[in-house]
């Protein structure tokens, strides 16, 4: 029997012709072709999953607390999702603070050449300020507020407003397992079709992946053809944020996998192969819950009614390596403006990256509108982003990797801890 080529080396394939593509047009001048007429299949491409994102997210969430038998077992799986989720966040932010305050890249940053990527993004900076106005509101409280919507219906036509999806569908679900079953059969019955029909949408979209793949790694390259010295003056900065992902990634993920679950952590790597290369050429947790899902369902064999709870909770306040990024960008600029961060206010960038992590939107460059909430709380200055918008793409998509796997991670421990494995 011939053997089946797996979907995650069809993604790779398609990232690496897309790459070699980019190059080819990068020097032989298709820059124009390849923007109107390839990026735009990528484009399609992340739309048709973030189009299933949200109902995906809506009827999982339902159809995960619908499952369980009480509210009893809701409540037990519901504090350890939180409680596992705090403590990888908390530790991504420490690893990230750990390796920006050791290499110490902002001490070497030329002053002139900040000066100079400060005027050329000066419009990116005030876009971004202006967005996140909306983001940090004079009350404490206000990301509590924000996460009970007025509207539902309106809520479930912004991909941003994921929080309110999951606050109106937990409590949904919670009415489903608290009415007696003779009474709800119908409803389960009825999101059991729909979420059956959503995975069969996914499987479609996702045969047109690799060729998605192919061209967002095209646009991409393309994108940033004339950025050569900017991606030479921030390589430091790049490779410590590398260090610090690839630090959760290699060491923490595998450390918990394997001396807290009975799963072997090469597995669960294989399992999240394709995850992972979605998860890097969108850059988007939204997009890739659909195939997170299929995966830690059908290949890690967690049970249905933890992963479509646990997940997409891990795709909205989950962001081990988007938080991990803004302690590092923040230190970074404070290093690159010469400003000496004391331990209360490197513990105020800990605490403060961690809460502005469970409002980042799961979509691409969602982080950086975060990261003003992160700068502001400490007195950097907030124009510093513009240092690090010209690399911001490529490490959004590594970002996205490790949130990914984190999602999963916490999972497979839920999962264990519930003998459900």
């Amino acid at each position: 029997m011939k053997k089946k080529f797996p979907l995650y080396l069809k993604i790779i394939l398609g990232m690496v012709f897309g790459v070699l593509f980019g190059l080819v047009a990068v020097w032989v001048g298709w820059d124009k072709f390849t923007m109107d007429w390839i990026k735009p299949w990528g484009v399609i491409f992340l739309r048709l999953l973030k189009m299933v994102a949200v109902p995906l997210v809506f009827v999982s969430l339902i159809k995960g607390i619908g499952g369980l038998s009480n509210i009893k077992q809701l409540s037990r799986i519901g504090f350890k999702t939180l409680g596992f989720y705090v403590m990888t966040t908390v530790i991504s932010i420490c690893i990230g603070v750990l390796f920006v305050s050791v290499v110490r890249p902002g001490d070497s940053f030329p002053r002139e050449k900040s000066q100079e990527l400060l005027h050329q993004y000066s419009e990116n900076v005030a876009e971004k300020s202006s967005v996140a106005a909306g983001v940090k509101e004079d009350s404490p409280l206000q990301m509590v507020v924000d996460m009970v919507p007025e509207n539902v219906f309106a809520a479930t036509s912004d991909n941003s407003k994921m929080l309110q999806i999951i606050f109106f569908a937990v409590m949904f679900g919670i009415a489903l397992v608290s009415i007696k079953d003779e009474k709800t059969k119908t409803v389960k019955t009825f999101f059991d079709g729909i979420n059956a029909i959503i995975l069969k949408i996914i499987d479609y979209v996702m045969l047109s992946a690799p060729y998605g793949v192919f061209a967002l790694m095209a646009g991409l390259l393309v994108d940033y053809s004339g950025d050569k010295q900017l991606f030479i003056s921030l390589g430091l900065y790049a490779l410590t944020v590398i260090a610090g992902l690839g630090c959760m990634i290699f060491i923490i993920y595998p450390l918990i996998i394997h001396f807290v679950t009975p799963v072997k952590y090469r597995n669960f790597y294989k399992c999240m192969m394709s995850v992972q290369m979605l998860a890097f050429s969108t850059s988007s947790s939204a997009a890739t819950l659909p195939m997170n899902l299929k995966q830690v369902t059908e290949c890690l064999g967690i049970p249905s009614n933890i992963s479509n709870f646990v997940l997409p909770v891990g795709v909205t306040i989950n962001m081990d390596g988007t938080s991990c990024y803004q302690a590092i960008a923040a230190i970074f600029i404070a290093q690159v403006f010469d400003i000496d961060l004391s331990i209360g206010q490197t513990l105020t960038i800990i605490i403060t990256a961690t809460i502005s992590s469970i409002g980042t939107p799961g979509i691409p460059g969602g982080s950086i509108v975060m990261l003003i909430v992160v700068l502001t709380s400490v007195g950097i200055p907030v124009e510093g982003i513009a240092l690090i918008l010209g690399m911001d793409r490529p490490l959004d998509m590594l970002r996205t990797v490790v949130n990914v796997t984190g999602d999963a991670s916490v999972a497979t421990l839920v999962a264990s801890s519930e003998k459900a494995l």
